[in-house]
């Protein structure tokens, strides 16, 4: 058995200057400020090496190109990895339409997962559009696909708004 060590080192700013200022912002607002350049992207972002591709009210896509540091046990990406790029595409979504002030929290995620992603996929896209965002909840559903429009998964959230006062 060849025991082969491969290293991976990356670097991720402070997140919390962003996640003070995203406070006082509306969300489209604070997508955009970071996409500038004037906050840095979440820590997650760096760890899993994806990146906002599209930013849109009530609509995001991120995007990434599976690596072997993304294996489970069995040789292929872990779910973990579609589940949080899931999770990201539609909690982001759902904050693009949101006002100054409010915030949301993840109450529930369903993911489906259709073929499995390896180090040979090539870049995969992940979009995340809001269904609808109401006083107490919003959902948000997520569409995996492939560089050929091919669909790898699917996902549906339910997100907490937690408005002050």
């Amino acid at each position: 058995m060849s025991e082969e060590n491969r290293t991976r080192t990356y670097t991720w700013g402070d997140p919390m200057p962003g996640a003070i200022a995203a406070k006082d912002m509306r969300g489209i607002e604070y997508f955009h400020a970071m996409g500038r350049g004037d906050y840095p992207p979440p820590p997650i972002m760096q760890t899993l090496n994806f990146q906002l591709s599209e930013v849109a009210e009530g609509r995001v896509v991120f995007v990434l190109e599976p690596a072997e540091y993304h294996y489970n046990p069995i040789g292929v990406v872990h779910g973990g990895v579609a589940a949080t790029l899931f999770d990201s595409a539609m909690g982001c979504a759902v904050h693009t339409a949101l006002p100054a002030g409010v915030s949301y929290t993840t109450l529930e995620i369903k993911v489906n997962y259709l073929r499995p992603l390896t180090s040979t996929t090539g870049k995969v896209f992940c979009e995340g559009k809001v269904i609808q965002v109401g006083n107490r909840v919003a959902t948000a559903e997520a569409r995996l696909t492939d560089e050929r429009g091919k669909l790898d998964g699917h996902a549906t959230t339910t997100c907490l708004i937690m408005r002050a006062g």
